[in-house]
């Protein structure tokens, strides 16, 4: 029985190992760089990964996928404008997605109140990204007011992060 389990924790091991690196033995398979390891613009690129620039992993880490506002406001910041001008061009490089702007508030005020206030702040991100030459049609918004928070406590700093329009890329093809 001893050495049953002393043979599977062996193999186990040696086959997780074998797993850890896929190409370390180079393009070529012999240890050596093949003709075109490392080479082209595309070398590291994982598709669909956030290191890959037109995924949408990428949007959401390096570009942005949020931006806040103050207390009671629709009105965009100048860091909420430095986020959407990284989300337009993206978004312009990237012409085969399309966009919903989630408009969202914290906790305080009724529900009717906040599902206004976010559909201001959606439409305010919407616009914003016309101005910058974003059709139209690819932009939808829609609020959810306090109904979706990210965080949940009665202080400053929860609310803050609950005023918010999120940009959610939809697929990768348009449809009509």
């Amino acid at each position: 029985m001893k050495r049953i389990l002393t043979s599977t924790l062996l193999i186990s091991a040696l086959a997780v190992s074998a797993c850890t690196n896929p190409d370390r033995f180079g393009a070529d398979g012999m240890g050596g760089a093949g003709a075109n390891a490392g080479a082209g613009a595309n070398a590291g690129i994982v598709p669909g990964s956030a290191n890959d620039p037109t995924s949408t992993a990428y949007f959401q880490q390096a570009v942005g996928d949020r931006v806040l506002f103050m207390v009671d406001q629709s009105t965009l910041t100048d860091a909420g404008r430095a986020t959407l001008d990284g989300q337009v061009a993206w978004l312009q490089t990237n012409s085969d997605y399309q966009a919903v702007i989630e408009g969202h508030a914290d906790e305080q005020g009724t529900r009717e109140y906040n599902i206004a206030l976010g559909g201001r702040r959606a439409n305010a991100v919407r616009e914003y990204m016309i101005s910058k030459g974003i059709a139209a049609s690819r932009l939808k918004t829609i609020s959810y007011g306090k109904e979706r928070p990210i965080e949940i406590c009665s202080e400053e700093a929860c609310y803050a992060k609950n005023r918010r329009a999120v940009t959610v890329l939809a697929g990768g093809a348009l449809t009509s």
